[in-house]
C-alpha cells in the first residue's frame, strides 16, 4: 500500500514563480452591490508567502509524514481488513421500514433523510460521491462525517445557529426542519480543482468572471486568490449549476436581504473555519455551506460542516514548497479519488465507471479518519460489529424519537 501511497499525489502541474495574496478583507455585499472584483498584481518575482497560511512556530512540522507513516495508519487498516469493514459499508438504509414514526425517506448523494414530523432523521452513509454520481463505499465514512460536522457545529454557534437537536448514533443527526435556501454556497480560498464547476476548470478555460466575481488574469492552478469568494450554485436535474447573486434574486430563490446575510455569514465561517485548520496544520482550501429559514425567521446552518466530503484540505507546511516546485498540495481529501477516476475513465459521461482498488478505497477510509482526528484532536473509535450497522441505527433512532415526543 505503501507504493501506491506515493502515486495519490500528482506529479507536476506547472511551474510559477507568483506572490500568494492573503488578503481575505472583505466588503458586504450589500455595500459593493453583487460583483466582487479581486485586484491583482503579481510581483517580478517569488518572495514568500505570509506566516498567515504557514503553520506556527513550534506546531507539528511533519504533518504529511504523519498520514503516510504514522503507525496509527497501519492499525486502521488492519482494523479495516479485521473487521471486514470493506464488504460492511452502509451503502443503503431502510429506516422508514424498521423504525415507526418515519413517514418517507429522501435518498440524497451521501445521506438518507426521514421525514419524522416535526424533525428529519439524517443518516450519514458511506456513499462517496463525485462528478454527480455514487464512484464507492469508504469504510467508516459516514461516521467521520457526521461526528466532523457535529464538532463544527458545536463551536460555529457564534457565527450562525443550526438545525441540530441531538446525535442519537455515530452516523445520526436529528435536525429541525426549516425552509431550505435552493442554493449552495460554495466558499473559496484557491485557484483550484478538477471538477466541471471547479475554478480552476472554468478558469483556465478563460473564463474571467465567475459567479459575480471578477478574478484577474495571470493566475495558476493552486494559487491562493486576493481574498475569499463565494461561487453560489443551484441544482438543475442531477448536476450543480453555477449561478450569479443576481440570478439568485431575479429567480425568487432568495430575497436580497436574505442573500445577503448567508453571504456574510458564508464568508464568516469559512475564515473561521481556515483560522481552526491552519492552527491544526491545514489549510482549508474551500468548502460548501447550505443554509435554511426556521418558522421564527432566523437563518440556520443545516446539512454538514467542513466536512472531507463538503472541504478541499491542503498540508499548510508542506504547500510553498510545492506550489514553488510545480508540485500538487498532499491533500487530505477527495481529491485524489477525483483525479484516479479522471486518470481512468470519463466519470462524467461513462455509464459504467471501474471500481475503485481497494488501498485506494482504504486510504480515502485513513485520510478522513486522520482529518477528523487533526482538527477535533480526537481518537477516532472504530464501531462494534457485534451487532450490525442498520440494526444498531435502528434501535438508536426508535430510542431518540420517543424522547422526543
Amino acid at each position: 500500500m505503501g507504493d501506491f501511497t506515493v502515486a495519490l499525489n500528482p506529479p507536476k502541474t506547472f511551474r510559477a514563480d507568483i506572490l500568494l495574496s492573503t488578503t481575505n478583507n472583505r466588503t458586504s455585499p450589500a455595500a459593493r452591490g453583487f460583483q466582487t472584483v479581486l485586484a491583482f498584481k503579481p510581483p517580478r518575482a517569488f518572495r514568500g508567502i505570509r506566516a498567515s497560511v504557514m503553520p506556527r512556530e513550534g506546531q507539528q512540522a511533519s504533518l504529511g509524514d504523519a498520514l503516510v507513516n504514522t503507525p496509527r495508519r497501519s492499525d486502521f487498516v488492519e482494523a479495516i481488513r479485521r473487521t471486514a469493514a470493506l464488504s460492511n459499508c452502509l451503502s443503503e438504509t431502510s429506516l422508514h421500514a424498521t423504525v415507526p414514526g418515519l413517514e418517507s425517506k429522501t435518498r440524497g448523494k451521501v445521506r438518507d433523510i426521514y421525514d419524522a414530523g416535526d424533525y428529519l432523521v439524517l443518516v450519514t452513509t458511506d456513499r462517496q460521491s463525485a462528478f454527480d454520481r455514487i464512484l464507492a463505499s469508504i469504510p467508516f465514512k459516514g461516521q467521520v462525517l457526521n461526528q466532523t460536522s457535529l464538532w463544527w457545529f458545536e463551536r460555529t454557534k457564534h457565527i450562525v445557529s443550526n438545525a441540530v437537536v441531538l446525535a442519537p448514533d455515530n452516523n445520526v443527526t436529528i435536525a429541525r426542519k426549516c425552509s431550505v435556501f435552493p442554493v449552495e454556497f460554495v466558499a473559496r480560498g484557491f485557484v483550484t480543482g478538477s471538477t466541471d464547476t471547479s475554478l480552476w476548470t472554468v478558469y483556465n478555460k478563460g473564463v474571467r468572471n465567475y459567479c459575480g466575481n471578477v478574478i484577474p488574469d495571470g493566475m495558476v492552478k493552486n494559487q491562493k486568490l486576493p481574498k475569499n469568494i463565494l461561487t453560489p450554485t443551484t441544482k438543475a436535474a442531477d448536476h450543480d449549476v453555477p449561478i450569479t447573486p443576481d440570478e439568485i434574486i431575479d429567480r425568487g430563490l432568495m430575497t436580497r436581504a436574505d442573500y445577503v446575510e448567508v453571504s456574510e455569514k458564508a464568508l464568516s465561517l469559512f475564515e473561521y473555519g481556515q483560522q481552526v485548520a491552519l492552527e491544526h496544520g491545514l489549510i482549508l482550501v474551500d468548502t460548501k455551506y447550505e443554509f435554511g429559514k426556521a418558522n421564527d425567521g432566523s437563518i440556520m446552518l443545516i446539512d454538514e460542516v467542513h466536512t472531507p466530503d463538503s472541504s478541499r484540505y491542503w498540508i499548510a507546511n508542506s504547500y510553498l514548497e510545492r506550489f514553488q516546485n510545480g508540485l500538487e498540495p498532499e491533500n487530505i481529501d477527495k481529491e485524489f479519488l477525483r483525479l484516479w477516476f479522471i486518470s481512468h475513465c470519463n466519470p462524467y459521461e461513462d455509464e459504467v465507471l471501474p471500481d475503485a482498488p481497494e488501498d485506494l478505497v482504504c486510504e480515502l477510509a485513513w485520510r478522513y479518519i486522520f482529518l477528523y482526528e487533526t482538527i477535533t484532536k480526537s481518537k477516532f473509535e472504530v464501531p462494534s460489529t457485534e451487532e450490525p450497522i442498520h440494526d444498531r441505527i435502528t434501535r438508536n433512532v426508535a430510542s431518540a424519537l420517543s424522547s422526543l415526543k
